[in-house]
C-alpha cells in the first residue's frame, strides 16, 4: 500500500469515526469525496494552515457543506488549528467543529455553506474577485478557485445563474469539483433531474472533465492539474460511488448514516486501520509535505508583498471619504430622484477609493453604476481580455439570487473593495438566501434596492414593494436604511464604508430634497428628530423615505397640539443608542404617536403601541400614476390630518 492510499484510508477511518462519535452527520458524500479532496490539499492548493490569512492563497470552498466531517479532518492533517479533540466534539454546542462550515468559525473556512449552491455562487465571486486583484496587482494575485459541489448543489437555480455568468466571463482560474454520486436524499438524482450535465456546461462555455475513477486519488489529481491548464472555467465531473466502503455504498440510505459501532469496526478493519482516532506519523508526514511548500510559498508571497505594498495601499487607503463632499455634489441639484442622488454619491466617493459592483440588468434604473472623471462612460468587468478586467462594474444579468451571492464571495475575497449589487426592491425576494448568509458571516456588501414603494406606479402591483422592508428588517445582522434627505442618502453610504457591515439601502424613485435639521451626523444614529411644530411637542409622528414629506404636511395641520416628526432611516441603528440618546428623540408621554411607511411592516408598533396610528399598506396596490396611486392607499396629508385632529378633539 503506498502512502497515498494509506493516507486516504486513514482520512476515511477518521471522518467516518468523527460522524459516529456524534451520532450525526453525514457519511455518504464525506467518504465519497475523500479522493478528490486530498488529491486537491496535497497536490495543488495553496493554503495557509492559520487560516485565511495569506492574501495570495487559493480559496476552497466546500459548496456541499454537509460533508463537513470529511473537511474538518483534512484540515488536521494538514496543520489547521483542527485538533483530534475537536473532531470529537464534533457538532457539539459550541464547537470548533459545527455541522456545517462556518466562517470565522472554523479556520480554514472560507464561506459558510450549507444551503446547497450558495458555495457555488460565492466561488465564482471569489473568482471575479481574483481576476480583479490579479488586474490591480498581477505580481501578487494569481490564485484559483476550487468548489466541491454535489448533485443537489448543481440543481439549485443560484447554482446554474452563477455559472451560466462564469462561462460568460471566462473564468479560467474556477475549477468546480463536481460529485457525480448519482443520488440525492430522496434516491437518485435521475428521478428528478435527467440532464446531461457535461453538455450543459459545455453549453454554458465550460470546459468540461470526466473522471470515471473518482475515488481513484492518482485519477483525481491528474483532472486537476489538466483543469489548471484550461482558458476557460472548468467542471471536472468525478464519478464517486456514495459511502464507499460501508454496506449501504451507493444508495440514499447512507447519506445522513452515522455509521453504527460494528459497521465502523468493519469499515476501518477494510481500510487497514484498528486505532481509534489516530494518524499514524508516515500519514502526517505525507500530508504535511504541502503544508511545509505552502509556508515556503507564504514567505516568498510575502517578501513580494512588501515590494507592493504601497501600491496595494493606494488602491485601498487612497485618501479619507469626504462625505461631506458628497452631500454638496448632490445638493447642488434640488430636488433630485431618490435613486439619482444615491447615484451620484456613488459616483463622487468612487473618485478616490474602489467601489466594485453591478445591478441585475437594471443599471439604467437604480442609477448603482460607477462612472468617474478618468472613467466617464461606464467600464464592465470583462474577464475575456486583459482591458475588460479593469471594469468597475458587472453586468450580473437578470440573476438576482446569483448576484447576492456572488457578490458575497466577492467581498469574502478581498474586504477592502467596497461591493455593491442593486435591483428594485421588489425583486430582493429572490436575493433572501444570499442576504440571510451575508448577514450571518458579516459581509461587507451594499445593496441598493431602488424602486421602494408603490408610488412607481404604472408597473403595478408585481413591481410595488409592499412586506419587502419588513423581510429585510427580520434579517439578523442586516442594516436597513430608507432614506429620505440627501444627508441620509449620505449618511447610509457611510454606515456601510466604516461599519464594514452589510447594508441595504432602499432608495425611492421619487423626489427628495435636503432639509436643513437632516445631517448625517444625525441620520448615522438611525432616527432623529426632523421637524417641530412648537418647543413643547405633544404628538410624535415616525416616518422613513418619501413619507417624512408627508409627516411634516401633517404636522403642520394639527390642530391644538405641537407636533415632533421622527425621521427613522435605520430603525436597527436607532435601537443601538444609548438611553440617554433614545430619550431625547421620543416624546416621554406624547398624546397620541402616529407612524407613516408605505409598507406593512408592523415593527412600528414598538415605537407607536397599540393604541396609536399606523398608515401604512394593507393590500395589493393597482397600476396607474405613481402618486395617485400613492394618494388612494391612504398617503395623503389631508386625510391623515384628518384623523389625527378627530382624535386630539376626543382628548380635550
Amino acid at each position: 500500500m503506498n502512502i497515498q492510499e494509506k493516507s486516504l484510508n486513514y482520512l476515511k477511518s477518521l471522518t467516518a469515526e468523527t460522524i459516529s462519535n456524534a451520532k450525526s452527520g453525514h457519511t455518504g458524500s464525506a467518504l465519497g469525496a475523500s479522493s478528490i479532496i486530498l488529491a486537491l490539499f496535497h497536490d495543488h492548493l495553496r493554503f495557509d494552515k492559520t487560516g485565511t490569512n495569506w492574501l495570495g492563497r487559493d480559496r476552497f470552498v466546500l459548496s456541499a457543506g454537509h460533508t463537513s466531517a470529511m473537511l474538518y479532518s483534512i484540515l488536521h492533517l494538514f496543520g489547521y488549528d483542527i485538533s483530534i479533540d475537536d473532531l470529537k466534539h464534533f457538532r457539539k454546542y459550541g464547537s470548533k467543529t459545527p455541522g456545517h462550515p462556518e466562517y470565522g468559525v472554523v479556520p480554514g473556512v472560507e464561506t459558510t455553506t450549507g444551503p446547497l449552491g450558495q458555495g457555488v455562487a460565492n466561488a465564482v465571486g471569489m473568482a471575479i474577485a481574483a481576476e480583479k486583484m490579479h488586474n490591480l496587482f498581477p505580481n501578487l494575485f494569481d490564485n484559483y478557485t476550487y468548489c466541491y459541489a454535489g448533485d443537489g448543489c448543481l440543481m439549485e437555480g443560484v447554482a446554474n445563474e452563477a455559472c451560466s455568468l462564469a462561462g460568460t466571463l471566462k473564468l479560467s482560474k474556477l475549477i468546480l469539483l463536481y460529485d457525480d454520486n448519482n443520488i440525492t436524499i430522496d434516491g437518485e438524482r435521475t428521478i428528478a433531474n435527467c440532464e446531461d450535465i457535461s453538455k450543459k456546461y459545455e453549453a454554458m462555455g465550460w470546459n468540461v472533465i470526466l473522471v470515471k475513477q473518482g475515488n481513484n486519488y492518482s485519477a483525481c489529481s491528474k483532472a486537476i492539474s489538466k483543469a489548471k491548464k484550461s482558458s476557460k472555467p472548468t467542471i471536472i465531473i468525478f464519478k464517486t460511488v456514495i459511502g464507499i466502503g460501508t454496506k449501504k455504498e451507493g444508495t440514499s440510505s447512507v447519506h445522513a448514516y452515522p455509521l453504527p459501532i460494528d459497521e465502523l469496526v468493519e469499515l476501518k478493519t477494510d481500510l487497514g486501520v484498528s486505532e481509534n482516532f489516530f494518524i499514524p506519523e508516515d500519514v502526517y508526514a505525507f500530508c504535511r509535505e504541502a503544508t511545509e511548500k505552502n509556508d515556503n510559498l507564504i514567505n516568498e508571497w510575502n517578501t513580494l508583498f512588501e515590494e507592493d505594498k504601497q501600491k496595494y495601499n493606494r488602491y485601498f487607503n487612497l485618501k479619507p471619504y469626504n462625505f461631506e463632499k458628497a452631500l454638496k455634489v448632490i445638493c447642488s441639484t434640488p430636488d433630485l430622484a431618490g435613486r439619482d442622488a444615491s447615484g451620484k454619491v456613488l459616483c463622487d466617493l468612487a473618485e478616490d477609493n474602489y467601489f466594485f459592483g453591478g445591478t441585475a440588468d437594471l443599471g439604467p434604473s437604480t442609477k448603482a453604476v460607477v462612472k468617474t472623471t478618468e472613467q466617464p462612460t461606464p467600464t464592465y468587468f470583462n474577464a475575456s481580455d486583459y482591458f475588460g478586467l479593469s471594469g468597475r462594474n458587472i453586468h450580473f444579468g437578470v440573476r438576482e439570487h446569483a448576484m447576492g451571492s456572488i457578490c458575497n464571495g466577492i467581498a469574502l475575497y478581498e474586504s477592502n473593495l467596497n461591493v455593491f449589487d442593486s435591483t428594485f426592491m421588489a425583486f430582493s425576494n429572490y436575493m433572501l438566501p444570499a442576504l440571510k448568509m451575508r448577514a450571518m458571516m458579516e459581509t461587507p456588501v451594499l445593496s441598493i434596492l431602488s424602486h421602494d414603494s408603490i408610488d412607481i406606479g404604472e408597473d403595478g402591483p408585481t413591481h410595488q414593494p409592499i412586506e419587502q422592508l419588513s423581510q429585510l428588517r427580520q434579517i439578523i445582522g442586516l442594516d436597513v436604511f430608507r432614506p429620505g434627505t440627501y444627508a441620509e442618502v449620505v449618511a447610509t453610504y457611510k454606515h456601510f464604508i466604516e461599519k464594514r457591515k452589510p447594508t441595504i439601502l432602499a432608495i425611492t424613485k421619487s423626489k427628495i430634497s435636503n432639509i436643513e435639521a437632516s445631517t448625517i451626523e444625525k441620520a448615522e444614529k438611525g432616527g432623529y428628530v426632523l421637524f417641530e411644530t412648537g418647543k413643547k411637542p405633544e404628538v410624535e409622528i415616525f416616518a422613513t423615505g418619501r413619507e417624512i414629506y408627508i409627516a411634516i404636511e401633517v404636522a403642520n395641520k394639527i390642530k391644538g397640539a405641537s407636533v415632533r416628526v421622527i425621521s427613522m432611516p435605520c430603525i436597527s441603528e436607532f435601537e443601538k443608542q444609548d438611553a440617554t440618546y433614545k430619550s431625547k428623540v421620543l416624546l416621554k408621554s406624547p398624546k397620541i404617536k402616529i407612524a407613516i411607511e408605505a409598507s406593512n411592516d408592523n415593527i412600528w408598533h414598538k415605537y407607536i403601541g397599540e393604541n396609536g396610528l399606523l398608515f401604512n399598506i394593507e393590500s395589493y396596490q393597482f397600476s396607474g400614476n405613481g402618486d395617485e396611486v400613492y394618494k388612494k392607499a391612504g398617503f395623503d396629508s389631508n386625510i391623515i390630518s384628518s384623523k389625527i385632529n378627530k382624535i386630539l378633539s376626543k382628548k380635550k
